[in-house]
């Protein structure tokens, strides 16, 4: 059976149409085959789809990518199966209607419900989900994911709390630079020890629900350009094109670097694969932090 995955990434002036034809030996069910693909998934299993659908763009979404193959040996399950089920689960995206975009025709209702519950609670979304993910392994979820010095604070309700708001940090930056390819959205500059995934609206005054780990809430900037947007030295308006204040280009510096500035002016922002930035935290980031 051949089912064909047809989704559109925005760029800078058009919309892309990609087509993934992906072939399902699904037909073999019928002889006693493959007994994986027969088997219902569960919600935890579906958790894990839903938090790694966050986090790999759409045009990587296929059975040879290893995070799925990852994920289908954790669960049990085929890669094909794995991808199949983020591409159910891409039908439910709010984003992709906005796009007037076709995901997979049909998704379950188990699929349904997982989306609705965790497209407005981020945090708790990747906090089950590595939990999860190390109850499968039979590990700590430490030892899933670096949470720095969590194992020297006491165990209790303050230890509980530190770490959900880590893997939360860690689901906001994996799941920003993968949206933007691991590049910086304004210079386009690739070296992940220099991105930043930096936040519109302000962690400390963003919603712990629906906004500090929202990646609509992300830009994937290099170190200076994200300090210069931090300072609201720099902005977006609502065409995702880069606003410079006037404090800096008053700024004293020499002209290559001046010149390096204020050539980004008035250009767009390399666009997400998903997770545009929302329209609400640019505005507030124009209200609040940026210096005319």
């Amino acid at each position: 059976m051949q089912v064909i995955f047809i989704y559109a990434a925005l760029s800078s002036n058009t919309i892309l149409i990609f087509i993934h034809k992906r072939v399902r030996m699904i037909y073999n069910m019928c002889k006693g085959g493959d007994s994986v693909a027969r088997r219902n998934w569960t919600r935890e299993e579906t958790i894990l789809a839903m938090d790694l659908y966050t986090r790999v763009p759409f045009s990587k979404i296929g059975k040879n990518n290893q995070e799925i193959i990852n994920l289908a040996s954790i669960i049990n399950r085929t890669p094909d199966a794995v991808a199949y089920k983020m591409s159910n689960l891409a039908h439910y995206d709010p984003e992709l209607q906005k796009r007037n975009v076709t995901a997979m025709a049909h998704g379950s209702k188990l699929d349904g419900e997982i989306f609705s519950e965790f497209s407005r609670d981020w945090t708790n979304l990747s906090y089950q989900a590595q939990l999860i993910r190390a109850k499968l392994q039979n590990k700590d979820i430490s030892e899933v994911i670096d949470l720095g010095d969590i194992d020297v604070i006491p165990a209790g309700k303050y230890r509980d709390q530190m770490m959900k708001t880590r893997v939360g940090q860690y689901f906001f930056r994996m799941t920003v630079l993968n949206s933007y390819e691991n590049r910086c959205c304004v210079t386009g500059l690739k070296q992940p020890e220099l991105l930043v995934a930096s936040h519109i609206k302000p962690w400390k005054v963003s919603d712990e629900r629906t906004e500090r780990t929202n990646p609509a809430n992300g830009l994937c900037l290099n170190a200076l350009h994200d300090k210069a947007f931090d300072r609201g030295l720099i902005t977006l308006d609502k065409r995702y094109k880069i606003i410079v204040s006037r404090k800096l280009k008053d700024t004293e510096m020499d002209s290559e670097t001046k010149s390096w500035f204020m050539g980004y002016s008035d250009h767009q922002i390399i666009l997400p694969d998903k997770f545009l930035p929302g329209k609400d935290f640019i505005e507030y980031h124009n209200d609040v932090i940026f210096q005319r």
